[in-house]
């Protein structure tokens, strides 16, 4: 049985193919993360650290090649995998400096004397399911807290970027890390249940659709195991007034833009106060408009091709409903002629609760402009939403964004800037864009054992 495979997404053609593990493999590699957890978790965090900062070394060293590849797996612009790269290294020369010292006991000031601390302790094997979008950035922030804390990491990645999967793999082993404690799989669903549910496992961590995010909760929840959930965003961008609305619209675009839009941190509702709502559609959309594909292997590329031809023809149809039920397109709309996953940009206004494009996430280079009264109007509409991951907020009055930005139902808000992300900065989302947080010291909060070690007077 083949399930993954590089298909360049530029073109349409398959560039190599990959088996599924066996029954015989899973349980080696099961096996393998268990044995290796008892050594890896007894060595000092200094140990683990200094392997996660040749983890980084090796990242800018392969940069060229690892970017390559996945602007060839996913169609992700030379550019923009370079950066991811480089974000890559960032997070693990994080964890390496600051992961130790995350992991000092706390003391405390108990009542009755004596003493108590709270230790952070590893919890064993966990299982990471890693999407295709960023398919290093990813697997970093679920994999450097944990590896620096003391767990052991299988990982199955998604089906189209196996080639990356490999070279993630092969970067842990060139580094030091000791063999089983970081094990790639490319598995089937009914496998990743079936390792979910097996005693060995301690936690399973997902970053994906809402629909794959409600499969594995369900399993884990099941075999009572910890999960971490980083689901879909539909995230508002809020204009309240605007001292530069040239420089608004053009962070607008950018945060629209990015990765072709597939991002789940993607500004993707543009919510307006109606005195500039005209001046922003005018030029959001013209922006938009001037917008060119090319060829992600090209360096002058600033938008590439949908991840794949299923992902590109779902967005169509997202944009198509929208327009059959009133929408106005105000630009694009249309897949772009020629061979490849493309999809023109598109900006969309006049949508309503009955269309998809109202409610569900726009994973792709298509934005949704609406028109607000105020700023009440504005929070009203953006907590409407069912996903609440993040948002941006711009406002020439800092503290009147702030008080917005308090008010809106996410995990994280950015005030006058679009969503970034940083290996110091926690990174997670609430409702129906997911559990738990990654990324900064929230990161190695997760899969841990915050064990009490009481000694009384």
């Amino acid at each position: 049985m083949t399930a993954y495979k590089t298909v360049n997404p530029a073109t349409g053609e398959t560039l190599k193919e990959f088996p599924v593990a066996t029954a015989a493999e899973v349980e080696q590699a099961l096996a393998a993360s268990q044995e290796a957890f008892r050594a890896w978790r007894s060595g000092p965090a200094e140990d683990r650290a200094k392997i996660l900062a040749r983890v980084a070394e090796l990242y800018l060293e392969r940069q060229d090649e690892l970017a390559r590849l996945i602007s060839t797996e996913m169609g992700k612009p030379l550019a923009q995998s370079r950066g991811e790269v480089k974000l890559v290294a960032d997070i693990f020369s994080y964890y390496a400096t600051e992961g130790p010292g995350f992991l000092k006991d706390e003391p405390l000031n108990v009542r009755g004397g004596g003493e108590a601390v709270v230790r952070s302790a590893p919890v064993g094997p966990l299982l990471g399911i890693m999407p295709w979008n960023y398919p290093y950035y990813q697997v970093a922030r679920f994999a450097a807290p944990n590896l620096v804390l003391g767990n052991t990491i299988l990982l199955k990645h998604a089906g189209s970027c196996p080639q990356s999967a490999l070279a993630i793999e092969q970067i842990f082993k060139d580094a030091g890390l000791p063999d089983g404690a970081y094990v790639n799989l490319f598995l089937t669903n009914e496998q990743v249940a079936e390792i979910i549910a097996d005693d060995r496992l301690q936690g399973v961590s997902l970053t994906g659709s809402e629909r794959a995010g409600s499969a594995v909760a369900e399993v884990a929840g099941r075999n009572l195991k910890k999960y971490v959930l980083e689901l879909g965003g539909s995230d508002p961008f809020i204009v309240l007034d605007s001292e530069d609305l040239d420089a608004t619209v053009k962070a607008a675009v950018g945060g629209r833009m990015g990765n072709a839009g597939q991002a789940c941190t993607a500004s993707k509702r543009f919510i307006v106060v109606e005195d500039l709502y005209d001046a922003f559609v005018e030029k959001f959309t013209a922006r938009m408009a001037r917008i060119k594909p090319g060829d992600p292997l090209q360096a002058d590329t600033t938008f590439g091709p949908l991840s794949s031809q299923s992902a590109a023809d779902g967005l169509i149809e997202q944009i198509q409903d929208a327009v059959d039920k009133g929408a106005s397109l105000r630009t694009g709309g249309h897949h772009v002629d020629g061979p490849g996953a493309f999809v023109e940009p598109t900006v969309l206004t006049d949508v309503t609760p009955d269309m998809r494009a109202f409610s569900e996430e726009l994973f792709g280079p298509a934005a949704v402009i609406y028109k607000v009264a105020n700023a009440a109007e504005a929070i009203e509409l953006a907590n409407g939403s069912p996903y609440g991951l993040g948002g941006s907020v711009f406002s020439a009055d800092v503290a009147r964004a702030q008080e917005v930005a308090d008010q809106l139902d996410t995990g994280m808000v950015f005030i006058n800037s679009v969503a970034q992300t940083q290996a110091d900065l926690p990174f997670g989302g609430v409702k129906r864009s997911g559990v738990g947080r990654e990324l900064g010291r929230f990161g190695m909060d997760e899969f841990v054992n915050k064990k009490l070690i009481r000694t009384p007077r």
